[in-house]
């Protein structure tokens, strides 16, 4: 429903607003939304991270697991991402850039502050994981973060 939909014509003016307008029942992007989506994705890439950890870590090399580990949580983010855009069903592509906009903002500032100040990380070790050369593949999720909503909602639309 749009923001909108409670005035009539143009023509009337905008003296014959109607009651039709709720937030209650708007179905798009609130803040809420967007801070439980961004939410869902960190326990996604926790998950992914613990998986990577207790699981094929030993069998992989450091780098090799670094990458499937980026890789599957790729997929699980577009799992989630095109989930939540059917369910909350985001109204316009503006929506959508201001989620993935959003949710990147949130992990490069959840990225830096927490794995430097409270797991002790250097900025050299945090900024080797941006270094595509050598093979690295974090810089190609938080890509996917910004673009994936405006890309599922396209196709929905």
């Amino acid at each position: 429903m749009s923001l909108l939909a409670g005035f009539t014509s143009p023509s009337a003016g905008f003296t014959e607003r109607t009651a039709r307008v709720s937030t209650a029942s708007y179905q798009g992007l609130t803040l809420k939304r967007f801070a439980l989506g961004w939410l869902l994705l960190l326990l996604a890439a926790f998950s992914s991270g613990t998986l990577r950890e207790l699981g094929y870590a030993r069998w992989l090399g450091e780098q090799q697991a670094q990458q499937l580990s980026t890789l599957l949580t790729a997929l699980l983010f577009g799992v989630l991402i095109a989930q939540l855009g059917r369910r909350w069903r985001i109204s316009s592509t503006t929506e959508a850039w201001f989620a993935g906009g959003g949710w990147l903002l949130l992990t490069l500032l959840f990225e830096t502050l927490f794995f430097h100040y409270v797991t002790g990380h250097s900025w050299s070790t945090l900024g080797a994981n941006y270094d595509l050369f050598a093979g690295r593949l974090w810089p190609l999720l938080l890509v996917w973060v910004l673009v994936a909503p405006r890309w599922f909602w396209r196709r929905c639309h």
